[in-house]
């Protein structure tokens, strides 16, 4: 094994991966959302940049190849668990979230029942579009949670009719709440709609590579 800088990129960004959890374990809200939100964003950036520099300085390895399929299921698979479990549970978030996760497990457990020829199943230009949208979705989810959470202490130290009158179009707004819950809709809705544009590429990706695997998963004669 080489443990070269795109290497360690990677290595870096599985052991990210259940970080995003831990924030929530150890830091109250909205710290937690903040602290998940960077450590995710920042996790996401390596996985462009460990392939380029690996590429870049010839430096592609075994190791690496083994190892980036799984950070970034790692990392989706977790993040959704996050932000599901700390969520309304709406069918709108629920049910994308299900059709990723779903996928992901199905497609591993092919290459693992692929095994020697696993390699049929390589990653297609697609697959790294769904992976993309996936990422920019959950960033745009935690920092909805970032949003509601600032919302909801500001609205909790103020009386009642304040913050009528502030969320009121027309009305005085000193204290910010208005573009607090301008920032957590429009996150929610955009987060949201990434999140099924992922789920239908993921979909559509997860069913190519079963068609790809077909012709080894029949019996012999």
């Amino acid at each position: 094994m080489r443990w070269n800088l795109p290497n360690i990129l990677t290595a870096l960004r599985l052991i990210a991966a259940p970080g995003v959890a831990v924030m929530f374990l150890y830091f109250s809200r909205p710290l937690a959302d903040w602290f998940a939100l960077l450590l995710f964003v920042g996790a996401a950036v390596t996985d462009w940049f460990d392939g380029y520099l690996a590429r870049l300085w010839g430096q592609e390895s075994k190791i690496g190849a083994m190892l980036d399929p799984i950070a970034d299921k790692a990392m989706v698979v977790i993040a959704l668990m996050v932000i599901v479990g700390y969520s309304s549970m709406s069918p709108w978030l629920v049910l994308p979230a299900t059709m990723i996760l779903f996928r992901e497990v199905f497609v591993s457990g092919l290459r693992e029942y692929l095994g020697d020829v696993a390699g049929t199943l390589k990653v297609t230009k697609l697959a790294k579009w769904k992976t993309t949208f996936q990422m920019i979705a959950i960033a745009t989810l935690f920092s909805q949670g970032v949003f509601e959470h600032y919302l909801a202490l500001s609205v909790e130290a103020l009386d009642d009719q304040v913050v009528t009158r502030a969320l009121d179009a027309g009305g005085a707004d000193p204290h910010g709440l208005r573009w607090q819950e301008a920032g957590m809709i429009w996150t929610g809705h955009l987060g949201l709609t990434l999140l099924w544009i992922a789920a239908a590429l993921t979909l559509i990706t997860g069913w190519d590579y079963f068609v790809k695997a077909l012709p080894f998963l029949k019996d012999d004669t």
